[in-house]
């Protein structure tokens, strides 16, 4: 490919030209401990050098060093050339272009020039959405109760490097599910450091990281905060894990698992004006403690735990069919012959998402 692109360069003749000042596009970008934020960029005019000022959306740069794919340092970089720029005061984005200024200050002032810009205009974007809207409607409403009843799980994404980070927001924001939401607040670059922490902790968020380390102590505080961490270095994994939370948010479905049923025989009194149901396991197993529903002619007249299951004058903690018992009902005293008695278990089972 390499080889193709260099001869078309050829046969079209075209020519970059290395005396002017510097200008190219960032092709990735990321924080690297020692170096601060770094950024991988290909010139496409003019010659960089060390100590040049650049400027590049929201963040400059006093050119600090530049390093080929080897990690070698270069005292120039001409047309053409992959390297790695060090000295940003931010991490730029990747995609952006970055262009050549008289100094450091120059660049900085611009930058600032940038971000006020940016800032206008997100705002002015915001005011005529609100005026587009107009007042609200009942779709709205409708749509405001869905969304309070929808839960939501709030995150906060970090990576090792500005593509990548990109990508896991990307990739996190097509998670579909229509009974969770999926909130991303942040999007940075480099480790996970105690402000993100904190940041998650006031915003209700847990922190994705793609491919990070903790910074020392940050363990502790997230688990004083409650905040909770959730890294891998294969993003699918990741995106599972991420699924994983977002299910955990849900309220559990409870299923309701049948065990046995007793039917009453002969009622006993066992004095106090108290009684117990002489029964006859007909289906499955009658266990104590278990939740037993007392059922007449159809109807349930009272639901509680198995007080008291005793063979003859033992307890007992399970009855099979076949055998005979005596089972008392916490709660109730009204046994009749023919009444049934059925015990069951309930389970909660992890709803999914979709």
């Amino acid at each position: 490919l390499l080889d193709m692109i260099l001869l078309q360069a050829e046969v079209m003749e075209l020519r970059a030209n290395p005396d002017c000042p510097a200008n190219g596009i960032v092709m990735d970008s990321q924080i690297e401990q020692g170096r601060g934020p770094t950024a991988s960029v290909i010139i496409e005019r003019g010659t960089l050098k060390k100590g040049d000022a650049l400027l590049c959306g929201e963040s400059y740069c006093r050119v600090k060093s530049l390093l080929d794919e080897n990690g070698q340092i270069l005292k120039s970089a001409a047309p053409g050339t992959p390297v790695k720029v060090v000295g940003w005061s931010s991490v730029p984005s990747a995609g952006d272009r970055f262009t050549s200024e008289k100094n450091e200050k120059s660049a900085k002032r611009a930058a600032e020039e940038v971000a006020y810009q940016r800032k206008r205009e997100a705002n002015a974007r915001n005011e005529e959405e609100e005026k587009a809207k107009g007042g609200p409607t009942v779709d709205d409403l409708f749509a405001a109760i869905e969304s309070k009843q929808k839960k939501c799980l709030r995150v906060i994404v970090k990576s090792d490097v500005n593509g990548s980070a990109e990508a896991l927001a990307n990739a996190l924001s097509e998670i579909d599910s229509d009974k969770v939401d999926l909130d991303i607040i942040n999007v940075g670059v480099g480790n996970i450091t105690k402000n993100d922490v904190t940041m998650a902790s006031a915003g209700g968020c847990c922190i994705v990281g793609f491919n990070v380390k903790l910074d020392n102590g940050v363990q502790s505080i997230a688990k004083h905060h409650d905040v909770r961490i959730i890294q891998h270095e294969i993003i699918y994994e990741l995106l599972d894990k991420v699924e994983e939370e977002m299910a955990e948010l849900l309220d559990p479905e409870l299923l309701e698992k049948k065990l046995g049923v007793a039917e009453v025989r002969q009622v006993f009194p066992t004095g106090k004006g108290r009684y117990v149901a002489g029964c006859m396991v007909t289906e499955g197993t009658v266990n104590r403690s278990k939740i037993a529903r007392l059922v007449r002619g159809g109807a349930v007249l009272h639901e509680s735990t198995i007080d008291t299951l005793k063979r003859f004058k033992d307890d007992v903690k399970e009855v099979r069919a076949g055998y005979e018992c005596g089972i008392n009902v916490e709660g109730f005293n009204d046994y009749q012959e023919g009444d049934h008695i059925e015990c069951f278990a309930v389970e909660e089972i992890r709803p999914s998402l979709r």
